[in-house]
């Protein structure tokens, strides 16, 4: 995997200024930064430890840090907070970024190694940990979504999954990062996210989308909502659930006839969100077998597990559906109507997607946010004090490896 290189010696250069709304690449998470906020927010025993070699004499210390996990490197978020505590100290602290931003890392391997005063760098562990491994996780998870579906195009949706603003901003930095990664190696990955909060991470002024279902209970019916949002927006691209009524097929084809003018200019996409509950309007068990073996013969033959079953053939928005769509769409002149499709789409049901040729333009998904949380928890050891090599037992590996590439320093 490749990807340009993050010039770490220049925080607020480089992608969209750090991605970050006002032009600001420091991480929001914790504000500007505060000797009384860090305090209350690190681990106690850190605060501790800062006191006491205050007391009997500081001295220079090297950190690594690393994931017991694959991941793909995106640092940045850690690095500007890192470098803006710096500067509001008056301190001397580099960062050695061994694996630039979008690169895989292997497990156990330190992405980055922090030098400087153990009295001022003592307290930022906690924090400075909360800003890397979770968003590694979901970089590797977005650039294994894109890399699955190349030819698709993919919205990050994380912001209604996430425990607040300062985890949605971790998660839609890690699904640029993961994205642009992939785009490196001809995906085309994430083209924006579903708010204008976080937009800039992926070169974008605004948040994209159109309608949820709730626009559709208020108008009554599908074909309304549809004409609603084309009246207060009508030079905007018209995206429309179809599964509020349970008549997916029967909704989209009443709207592609109302707007055949944007459905012929490709400006017309149904959105496919079906209940895990129930199967898409015409289908069952069997017919979505037999939707499959029209279009993607074998796809079905060989061994599957029950998840992939359920990606496949089962209810809700499976691979079945999504064809049988296309079918429909098809055969009543609307080829240029594009497929939305969402609902649970992580790294396994894009391989499954991948595997079955589904015919979807566009996926809006936010299950690149880790499922398994701890494997986020990223790690640091101290591998040095003043320069003389010294690390717990067990950790010796994190000696071996050499200074990185990419060094951000703040004097």
């Amino acid at each position: 995997m490749s990807s340009p290189d993050h010039d770490a010696s220049s925080p607020g250069e480089g992608h969209g200024d750090g991605g970050l709304p006002g032009g600001t690449c420091a991480s929001p998470l914790y504000g500007v930064p505060d000797g009384a906020a860090i305090t209350a927010r690190t681990d106690a025993y850190f605060n501790r430890t800062r006191e006491i070699v205050s007391h009997f004499g500081d001295c220079t210390v090297t950190y690594a840090l690393f994931l017991r996990r694959p991941v793909v490197s995106a640092p940045r978020l850690m690095t500007d907070w890192l470098m803006q505590v710096a500067r509001a100290r008056g301190i001397v602290v580099t960062c050695d970024v061994i694996f630039p931003e979008g690169t895989w890392v292997g497990a156990g391997e330190p992405l980055a190694y922090v030098t400087g005063s153990f009295a001022h760098l003592a307290d930022l562990e906690t924090l400075l940990l909360q800003q890397l491994g979770p968003v590694c996780v979901a970089a590797h998870n977005a650039y294994q979504m894109a890399l699955a579906l190349p030819n698709v195009r993919f919205m990050a949706m994380e912001a209604r999954h996430c425990a607040g603003y300062e985890m949605q901003v971790q998660m839609a930095y890690g699904a640029s990062v993961g994205s642009r990664a992939a785009q490196a190696e001809g995906a085309l990955g994430f083209i924006g996210g579903a708010n204008d909060a976080t937009a800039p991470y992926f070169d974008t002024a605004f948040g994209l989308g159109t309608m949820p279902h709730a626009l559709i209970g208020y108008a009554g019916s599908t074909l309304r909502a549809a004409e609603m949002f084309h009246t207060v927006y009508p030079d905007s691209d018209l995206v429309v659930l179809v599964d509020y009524f349970g008549r997916e097929l029967t909704d989209a084809l009443e709207v592609c006839r109302r707007f055949p003018d944007l459905a012929a200019a490709g400006r017309l996409s149904v959105r496919l969100d079906t209940h895990g509950g129930r199967f898409l309007e015409g289908l069952d068990p069997q017919g979505s077998y037999a939707a499959l073996e029209r279009n993607t013969p074998g796809t079905i033959r060989r061994y599957r597990s029950d998840k992939e079953l359920r990606y496949l053939v089962g209810t809700g928005v499976s691979a079945a559906a999504i064809w049988r769509m296309r079918e429909v769409l098809d055969a009543a002149g609307f080829p240029h109507v594009r497929i939305v499709a969402s609902s649970g789409f992580s790294v396994e049901k894009c391989l499954s997607m991948a595997d079955a040729h589904a015919p979807v333009d566009v996926i809006g998904t936010g299950s690149f946010i880790p499922d398994r949380w701890s494997e986020t928890y990223a790690t640091a050891d101290i591998v040095a004090y003043d320069g003389e090599p010294r690390v717990k037992v067990g950790r010796e590996f994190l000696l071996r490896h050499a200074r990185g590439r990419d060094t951000v320093r703040h004097s």
